[in-house]
């Protein structure tokens, strides 16, 4: 008796049910600015049904990888706006990942305490690199 395929081979139509959600997120981004995300972990995708959205909306042409309380890829698609965003913790397991519509996601973006604390650093620096050059005499 030969097995039936196992599920996860599959394509069950979740990867044009995402895309569509993900067209009207867009749109809606256009027309009034509004951001949003579609939550892959909270979804009945098989790994062919992952392995068509990911064929679906293409590869684009920024890719971010970062290390910050476990390891986290943002990987632009072919759709600007459109991103996928995958953060992982313990043992490199998945922990969240989603599909964000925004401009830019907000996991890129430097908070305005963090920008503070690089300009006093970036003073710093070049007040050592240049230990004079505070007190230079006016020509």
């Amino acid at each position: 008796m030969s097995g039936a395929p196992c599920l996860d081979e599959r394509p069950t139509g979740m990867a044009h049910s995402v895309l569509a959600e993900i067209g009207r997120l867009l749109e809606g981004l256009v027309e009034t600015g509004a951001t949003g995300a579609v939550d892959l972990r909270s979804l009945p995708l098989t790994e062919a049904d992952r392995a068509q959205l990911t064929e679906l909306l293409g590869p684009g042409e920024v890719t971010a990888e970062l290390d910050v309380g476990g390891r986290s890829t943002v990987r632009e698609t072919a759709f600007a706006g459109v991103w996928w965003i995958i953060h992982r913790g313990a043992g490199d397991k998945v922990a969240s990942e989603e599909i964000a519509v925004c401009p830019g996601p907000s996991i890129l973006v430097s908070h305005q305490a963090d920008i503070a604390a690089a300009a006093r650093r970036m003073r710093q620096t070049l007040d050592e690199a240049n230990p004079g050059q505070a007190e230079a005499p006016d020509g």
